[in-house]
């Protein structure tokens, strides 16, 4: 019997990718029964029985990799990996802390998301290639808070944005002002003002020039 999965990313053309790359395998045969490529659209589709869940953890935006952990309250036998572009040592101790059953980039090839798949569906973890754990996150979770609230990688980060507030950050790095923002959005200058003031409280920068370098310092956008 084949595997019923579903596909979790916000890039289209990359989940269709991952689709016809999956649905071409012959062993373990995988029947793709959905692609989601929001939040919302993952949550009705997870409402059905599945065996296997391929997500970007991006997908669960605020919630992050307890999205695992619900997921999982409700679907103790749903098999989950994650495939990302985020590979930091904290947010994978995570990710299987809450649940997730494999970890693969999406810098790897498309073998090891194949073996991952076979791996985990013979109820076995995995993690691929260039993926560590390090030894200073294992067994010291206060200690591991504390770094994960100094360090906050790219992905925690963009979690204190919401949906508006990426959008205009895209513009603001592009030095774009607020009346060009506003046209380009059809929301009014001063929609754009507080939107960028709240971003800039956020990551405790007090200007327009700090919040651009910040951004790309981080890799925000």
């Amino acid at each position: 019997m084949a595997t019923r999965a579903v596909i979790a990313d916000h890039q289209k053309m990359f989940a269709e990718g991952i689709q016809a790359i999956l649905t071409e395998m012959k062993y373990p045969p995988i029947k793709i029964v959905g692609i989601a490529y929001s939040l919302e659209e993952l949550n009705r589709m997870v409402a059905f029985p599945i065996d296997l869940l391929i997500m970007e953890l991006a997908m669960a935006e605020n919630s992050g990799s307890t999205y695992i952990s619900e997921l999982k309250k409700v679907n103790p036998n749903v098999r989950v990996i994650v495939l990302s572009n985020y590979g930091e040592p904290q947010m994978v101790r995570e990710a299987f802390l809450q649940g997730a059953d494999g970890y693969v980039l999406k810098s790897n090839n498309s073998i090891e998301l194949i073996q991952c798949i076979d791996m985990v569906m013979e109820g076995k973890t995995y993690m691929a290639d260039g993926i560590r754990i390090s030894p200073e996150f294992v067994n010291q979770p206060n200690t591991a808070s504390k770094k994960i609230k100094v360090y906050e990688d790219r992905f925690l980060l963009k979690q204190k944005l919401t949906k508006r507030e990426k959008e205009i950050l895209t513009y603001i790095v592009q030095f774009k002002n607020n009346k060009t923002i506003a046209e380009e959005l059809f929301i009014s200058d001063q929609t754009v003002s507080a939107h960028r003031k709240r971003i800039m409280k956020k990551f405790g920068v007090n200007n327009t020039a700090n919040l651009i370098k910040f951004s790309v310092d981080h890799q925000l956008v």
